[in-house]
Order: structure tokens, then sequence, then C-alpha cells
């Protein structure tokens, strides 16, 4: 990357002179404009490889730039755009003109290196997306946020795209298992090829094998899973789910990389990538010679509780999603909504997420969804059977929160303890007595 091009589009000479310099020291060839129309000029008679656009111009914004740029059909580079007066919305309106990415003033040098470098990287693996289509793939190329759990997540799948090796990813239910799965194949060598998902559950015994390599029926020849992914990647999604003998298929394929067909006379070879996803800690289920056989790669999804600073600007690309591609009625978050939902638990991750944004554009009402609008939507876990980590018990004033907690606790105890009070009281430390007492209080049935 040490030849590629930057142009850097800022009206403020000092910021200008930096980024000037710390590309430079990178090995970079770096040209500045300082407004609109100087840098319309450098873009369209020698374009770089990269533009940094700043927002904020005499003549000219950067957004309406990109947006002249964009309209004029597809970008010639990335564009990341600069802001020190940033706002979600402004971000996600950059993402859907094109932009590859948006970061904020004052500049942190690590993250600028990162991002220009990130950029680049796409840039060389593939042409740059039109606008319009951008908007329309993002949500299922890129698992989305900038937190730094994500981009680490991110940044492993794309060093995993570059192999060609079994992938086995896991997280838990709803965390976007299969946005990563489609976003390795994107960023891979196999992204020309064809991308077939298909759930574990949907293979019955019964019928795997032609499910896996086709059939002949009447003469006519039905492609199976293997046929149709050739050349590309096929997704097992829930692969715990798969049942005895479509395991013993599919570990066979893994391993010799090669089938017959009925009839045939000669094995075909495999031209497939196979990824697949279990949730977390269910691989009890699968053979232990085919877990590792699929996990020659793997990766960790992690769950969406685990980076709440991605809260707000998630709710808004996928009210702006909602909002293109259903043409639901636009609204926003209002800032306690947001702040409520940072410190949600979210038991079902980002499908939980857009399920919810759904619903709320579905219902309308006011341009801005209140905090008490919200809570009424929320679903809150309620009972036995949850995973403790699950509850939302934040939402809850500190006595029902407390109740909650040791109803929870004691319930799964006693579970471990096979319903033996004795066991249970020894387990937690309480004098049996007071633990009767207090499993009567909150309603737990030890008998």
């Amino acid at each position: 990357m040490s030849a590629a091009s930057v142009l850097v589009v800022d009206d403020e000479p000092g910021i200008r002179s930096t980024i000037n310099e710390i590309l430079s020291d990178e090995g970079y060839t770096v040209q500045t404009a300082g407004d609109a129309s100087e840098a319309s000029a450098l873009y369209s008679n020698k374009a770089p490889d990269l533009v940094l656009l700043d927002i904020w111009m005499p003549d000219i914004d950067g957004i309406t730039l990109l947006k002249r740029w964009s309209g004029e059909g597809a970008l010639k580079c990335p564009v990341v755009i600069m802001s020190g007066h940033g706002t979600v919305d402004t971000a996600v309106e950059a993402t859907r003109l094109g932009a590859f990415d948006y970061i904020e003033k004052p500049l942190s040098l690590s993250q600028l290196l990162r991002t220009v470098e990130s950029a680049l990287r796409q840039q060389s693996a593939a042409p740059v997306i039109p606008a319009a289509a951008a908007a329309g793939r993002a949500a299922t190329e890129a698992p989305q946020g900038k937190s730094a759990i994500i981009e680490a997540a991110r940044e492993q799948a794309r060093g995993i795209a570059m192999q060609t090796a079994p992938v086995l990813i896991t997280g838990e239910t709803g965390s976007g298992r299969n946005l990563f799965a489609r976003y390795i194949h994107d960023s891979g060598v196999r992204s020309g090829g064809e991308f077939v998902s298909v759930s574990g559950a949907m293979l019955a015994d019964e019928s795997v094998l032609e499910q896996f390599i086709g059939a002949d029926s009447h003469q006519h020849e039905e492609p199976g899973l293997l046929q149709r992914a050739s050349g590309g990647t096929l997704f097992i999604d829930e692969l715990h789910e798969l049942g005895p003998k479509g395991q013993s298929l599919l570990l066979g394929f893994l391993e010799q990389g090669s089938y017959m067909r009925p009839g045939k006379s000669e094995r075909e070879a495999i031209d497939v990538r196979f990824i697949a996803s279990v949730q977390s800690y269910a691989g009890e289920s699968l053979r232990a010679d085919l877990l590792a056989a699929v996990g020659v790669m793997q990766l960790s999804v992690p769950a969406l509780r685990d980076y709440p600073e991605d809260i707000p600007p998630l709710l808004k690309f996928y009210v702006d999603m909602f909002v293109d591609q259903e043409h639901l009625q636009y609204r926003h978050f209002s800032i306690a909504a947001q702040n409520r939902l940072r410190n949600y638990p979210w038991p079902g991750n980002i499908r939980e997420l857009k399920n919810l944004v759904r619903r709320l554009l579905l219902a309308g009402g006011a341009d801005e969804i209140a905090l008490g609008e919200l809570e009424a939507s929320l679903k809150l876990p309620t009972g036995g059977g949850e995973p403790l980590v699950k509850k939302d018990l934040l939402a809850l004033p500190m006595r029902e929160a407390r109740e909650e907690f040791e109803r929870a606790y004691l319930t799964q105890q006693l579970e471990l303890c096979e319903g033996k009070v004795g066991k249970l009281a020894e387990r937690v430390g309480m004098e049996r007595t007071h633990l009767y007492r207090k499993l009567r209080s909150l309603g737990v049935d030890f008998r």
C-alpha cells in the first residue's frame, strides 16, 4: 500500500498539514485541497486511491460534494468522511451515499491509519460499489458497529476470508453469525461465486443425501447444495441441528473432498468453501470429529450487550434501512430511549434490535420514539428458564430486581441440586429453616 495516493480535503490548513505529514511518513502519496472546488478538480483529473473528506467547508459541504460524486455513477475510490461536529445522522447519510467510513475529529492517529488501511485494502480486493448498491448491501456485507470488539471481529473475519479452510462461527442466537458468514464470503477470493445458505434443521436425515448432491427426476437433473455452491460458499446455519446421517455425510465431504453421485462411474470434486455456525455451547450434539473438521478456522461473534456503545448508530442504521427498503414512516429514538437501550441486555441480540426497530416504525406515531413508548414495546423477560445474564434487572426497582435475582438464582441452583433442599442449603451457605422461608416467600416450588 506504500504507493497509494490519498486526497485530503479540509478547510483548516493545520489539519491538512498534520494529516499530510502523518500519511507521508507512512509512505503514502498525499494531495491536499482546502475547498470543494479544488477537491473536485483533483478528484476528476487524477483520481486518488482514497479521499479523506471534511464535512464543513466554506463553499460546498462534504455531504453535498459526496452526493455529487456518487450521482455521477460509481465512486472512483473509497471516501472517508471527517467531521468535528458529527452526528449519527451525518454518518448514516454519508454511508448511504457510498462513503466507506466516518471518523470524528479530533482525529486519533491509530484510528486514522487503521481506517485508511482498511479502505485501501477493500479497494484492492474489489471494485468500489455504486452508492445505490452500497445502501442495499450494507446490512448483509458488513456487520455494523464501530466499537473495538466489533472491529476486531471484522478484522479477524477479513483474515479468515483470505483462506480457503472450513470455518466454524459461534455465538448466541441472533448475534449475527449469518452476517459474518456472508461478510467472509464477500471479502474473500470466492466472492464471485454463489453464497448458499441452509439451516441444519432443514436437512432432514431421510433426504439429506439428495439435498447435498442432487437427484435425477424423470431424466431432469436437480442440483444439490454442493453443485449450487460450486465455486462459492456453502453456509450451514445451526449445524448442531443436523442429524446423525447428515453429520456423517458432511464429515465425508470435508475429509475426502469429493463425492459419488448415484448412477455415475467417477467421483466429482467438491469446489466449495464450507462455513458453519453453532450457538454458543451447542456443540454437545455434534460429533467431535465433525467439529474438528469444520472448525479448522474459528470466529466467535460477540453478544450485542458486549458493545453497548454501538446501540445508537445501530438503531439509526436499521431505521434508515426500513425506511429505504420498506418505505416505512421515518422515526427517530429520543436520547432517553437510546440510553435505555444501551442498558438493555438484548437476549435476542441484533435480531431483537432489528425486530424492535421495525415494530416501532410499523406502529407509526410521532416522529420521536419516546421512552414511554419504548418501554411498552419491550418484552421484559419474566419467570424462570431464562439465563440470569439475560434478565433485564436494570429496568426494575431495587426490591423487585433483588427478588428477581434471588428467584432465578435459587431456582437454577435447586435444579443443580436435583431438587434437594438440604443439598441446596449447603451449596448456597444458608441455614435450612431460613432457606425454606426464603423459597416460600419467592414462590419457588421446592417440592
